[in-house]
């Protein structure tokens, strides 16, 4: 049986929460834990704010708790740490992603891919923690965390744009890397220029990709083309420009989280081509099976990363100075924001500046 963390945890938290699916959010007093022997404790700085956040204060995929403190874009400062804790210091910078806990013993886990872990990874927010207290996210003044779900910020990245890339970062830079398409010289259309997408084309182009951004429309096109570097604008709305890029592309990142066709992205890939589905979609897609076989292609997903990988992005990020582009606002204006990016207003993510504008008064 859950049990309320007042219950369990002595230690004063204080965040905004939602308390039911209208998703909005209101100041919330709760608690966390005391600081383990492993555990680490960060004073939050900086929480970005995911589409995922809006799924989950909707109860779009079906599974929400209230109340619910959302973010899993957390930066911090280290406050504490356990005894037993070894990797960070109070003072360093750090930062939590999308998880906080996996069974660290099965055959995924072992493998560093704790995202996957077989009986079942452990969310930031919107979870059940190990001691079977509910998880709550990085709109709050404080979080403990286990020492191996923690990572170092490199002291380059700007704090405020790292923030995104804890969960924007990972999910583009996993997929990347593990079907084979960081290779120099590739061409990988990236769909959809949102939060993910943006961050994906830089990721592309430090890799030395050829990168094509796959849009509805063309209000974008400069943006991507002269900011973020893509090589190319496809119009996905526009049949003739589609025709005319058939079996281009090695390998595509679909990052657009609503359902839609999939049919004219095959299309766009070569022989051996691969369509990677990165966006959390509430319904089904429909997949025609003829345009794979005739070619070899391939439908995949992917989500987020395990803890080394994620580490090893954010040392790539700092290497080649990539960051989100970010708004950063108030925790005030937290709803405004998530009814903006309910309408794609932003460039590109929502930064919440936690430690000067969340007031416990």
């Amino acid at each position: 049986m859950e049990k309320s963390p007042e219950e369990v945890h002595p230690v004063k938290a204080f965040g905004w929460a939602a308390k039911d699916v209208t998703g909005y959010l209101s100041p919330f007093k709760f608690s966390r834990r005391e600081t383990g022997e492993k555990d680490v404790k960060l004073k939050i700085l900086y929480c970005g704010i995911c589409h995922t956040d809006l799924h989950q204060l909707k109860n779009e995929w079906g599974f929400s708790k209230f109340p619910m403190v959302p973010g899993h874009e957390i930066v911090g400062e280290v406050t504490e740490v356990g005894s037993e804790v070894d990797k960070f210091k109070v003072g360093e910078k750090a930062g939590v992603g999308c998880l906080v806990g996996s069974c660290r013993s099965c055959e995924n886990c072992s493998n560093d891919l704790e995202n996957y872990c077989s009986k079942g990874a452990i969310a930031t927010y919107n979870a059940i923690g190990h001691d079977g207290t509910p998880t709550y996210g990085g709109y709050s003044d404080m979080i403990v965390v286990d020492e191996h779900f923690v990572v170092h910020i490199p002291e380059n990245l700007p704090l405020a744009a790292a923030a995104p890339l804890l969960c924007a970062g990972i999910t583009t830079y996993s997929p990347l890397r593990y079907f084979g398409l960081d290779k120099p010289g590739l061409h990988i259309g990236v769909v959809g220029l949102g939060g993910l997408g943006h961050v994906a084309v830089k990721f592309a182009k430090a890799l030395g990709l050829k990168v094509t951004v796959i849009s509805r429309s063309q209000d974008k096109m400069k943006e991507a083309i002269h900011h973020l570097g893509a090589d190319s604008y496809l119009i996905s709305t526009d049949t003739d420009q589609l025709q005319a890029a058939m079996g281009t592309m090695d390998g595509i990142l679909d990052t657009v989280s609503t359902t839609h066709p999939v049919q004219p992205l095959i299309g766009l890939l070569k022989t051996n081509g691969k369509l990677i589905l990165l966006g959390g979609m509430e319904k089904p897609l429909e997949l025609p099976v003829f345009p794979l076989l005739m070619g070899r292609k391939l439908v995949g997903a992917s989500g987020i990363g395990g803890m080394k990988e994620t580490q090893e992005m954010l040392d790539f990020a700092a290497k080649h100075n990539i960051t989100a582009d970010v708004e950063v606002i108030p925790m005030y204006y937290v709803n405004t924001a998530l009814e903006r990016l309910a309408r794609a207003d932003v460039k590109y993510r929502f930064v919440i500046d936690v430690s000067k504008t969340l007031n416990s008064e």
